[in-house]
């Protein structure tokens, strides 16, 4: 069954410095545990809106910008010295903070459209539930670095643990997440899982235990959608 877009919820997609709707960009994001295929599906989407004549910025987190892209390589590295959960989680937030100022806002404001692998519903899941930080300083962090900033869609791939982490051991060494364990991303998912229950105005929740194939064309005809100007 192909995903239906969803109505953007109120707080969504707002932007500051004067921008409205008509003249900006979309902001759409892509989300999941490790394995789901997220960076595959990213490129037929951004393909699909690109074959349309719409500029874009695909882009990812923590990164995006050369000085975050540095704040990511620390958080993903193995090192020797021990990272708390909660220097992880403001790293992650310095981060989105360049990112967003330096490259989301100005894309969005000329236009372009932004495809963003991760954003903060990756902090929420990661941090918040799969570290145990709990939403709440999450969102705190959000409400100061993007508080009217919001995707206009989230494309959660989902899919069970297991296959997730079978997939992703196909991929070479290992990063610093990548090397948790099966329960770790169990709440992981289940937090994504929830918060689309809670925003079913923004994330479309898409079937990526399946074939490749069969995903493809989901994504393809979510693309389609947004295109068509179906109501966000």
């Amino acid at each position: 069954m192909r995903p239906r877009l969803p109505s953007t919820c109120d707080g969504c997609g707002k932007i500051a410095r004067g921008a409205t709707r008509v003249d900006r960009g979309r902001f759409i994001t892509f989300e999941g545990i490790e394995g789901v295929g997220k960076s595959t599906m990213i490129d037929e989407f951004a393909r699909r809106i690109e074959a349309a004549g719409q500029a874009i910025l695909r882009t990812r987190e923590p990164g995006g910008t050369p000085t975050a892209e540095r704040i990511r390589s620390i958080v993903a590295e193995h090192s020797d010295e021990p990272m708390s959960d909660i220097g992880e989680l403001l790293l992650i937030f310095a981060a989105r903070s360049l990112h967003v100022e330096n490259a989301i806002r100005p894309a969005l404001e000329a236009g372009t459209w932004v495809i963003c692998d991760r954003f903060t519903d990756s902090s929420r899941a990661y941090q918040g539930a799969g570290r145990g930080l709990g939403l709440d300083v999450v969102d705190q962090l959000a409400e100061r670095v993007h508080a009217d900033l919001w995707p206009d869609l989230t494309v959660l791939l989902d899919a069970p643990v297991d296959v997730g982490m079978q997939r992703a051991q196909r991929r070479g060494s290992p990063d610093r997440f990548e090397t948790e364990r099966a329960e770790f991303f169990e709440r992981v998912r289940e937090c994504y899982l929830e918060l689309a229950v809670a925003h079913p105005d923004r994330i479309v929740v898409i079937d990526a235990s399946r074939s490749i194939d069969l995903v493809r064309s989901d994504i393809v005809a979510l693309a389609d959608q947004v295109l068509a100007n179906i109501p966000l």
